[in-house]
């Protein structure tokens, strides 16, 4: 008499392949980590932002440090994760205890600094703002001058180290929630929706209303009464 089927064993079978298959890509994610801690460094916190290219809202970094020890699944690219999971993700890197922080850079300093040097600035901020001090930064693109602390830069890092998809994560999520309630103040808009990214629906918002006072001015856009330009 064959043996009977039983599903529950098999969904769990499931369940532990899937736990062991995504430890290992973590594992693979983590390298640069644990590469730089072989050197003796022990709070390497990956460095990313969000909303250097929307129209309007702030430029938001958030820094993260890893341990090895604190296991999440899911933690990937932001951009690759849905809203839904992008929000789950980030709760569990809040509630873990793991170290992180943000740090933003306003509408008024990215019309006097420009996009790539606030976004630098909110990075910085948020480095500043962690409850552990980091002794290492992987960052998301290209390092620049006047780094305190020890660092690399790390061209589309988000997919290539696991501490900065984790800030990736916190800091797109952190905006949203922002450009969520901006949406509050300024309903005509439709921030809530895109974010104050450069959608028809935006475009055409700002053709009716002209510019809110958390539009980047910088970005060279018009009031209804001139023609937008959209080249920044």
């Amino acid at each position: 008499m064959g043996s009977k089927e039983n599903p529950e064993g098999k969904g769990r079978t499931r369940t532990e392949s899937k736990l062991r298959q995504e430890r290992l890509r973590q594992k693979a994610m983590y390298w640069m980590e644990e590469e730089v801690m072989g050197l003796g460094y022990q709070a390497v916190a990956g460095l990313d932002e969000a909303g250097r290219g929307p129209l309007a809202g702030p430029v938001v970094a958030a820094a993260v440090i890893l341990c090895p020890q604190v296991f999440i699944p899911g933690i990937n690219d932001s951009k690759k994760l849905s809203p839904e999971r992008r929000t789950r993700i980030y709760q569990e890197i809040v509630e873990s205890g793991l170290p992180y922080a943000v740090g933003e850079a306003g509408v008024e300093e990215i019309d006097r600094l420009n996009i790539l040097q606030a976004s630098r600035l909110a990075m910085l901020r948020a480095v500043e703002n962690l409850p552990r001090k980091a002794d290492y930064l992987l960052i998301d693109g290209y390092a620049w001058p006047g780094i305190s602390l020890p660092h690399r830069g790390v061209i589309k890092g988000d997919t290539k180290s696991l501490s900065i998809a984790a800030a990736s994560i916190v800091a797109k999520v952190t905006r949203d929630r922002m450009m969520e309630e901006l949406d509050q103040a300024y309903p005509e808009y439709g921030f809530a929706k895109h974010k104050g990214y450069a959608t028809a629906e935006h475009i055409k918002a700002i053709s009716l209303y002209g510019l809110s006072p958390v539009h980047r001015k910088s970005f060279h856009l018009r009031s209804k009464q001139q023609p937008l330009d959209l080249e920044a």
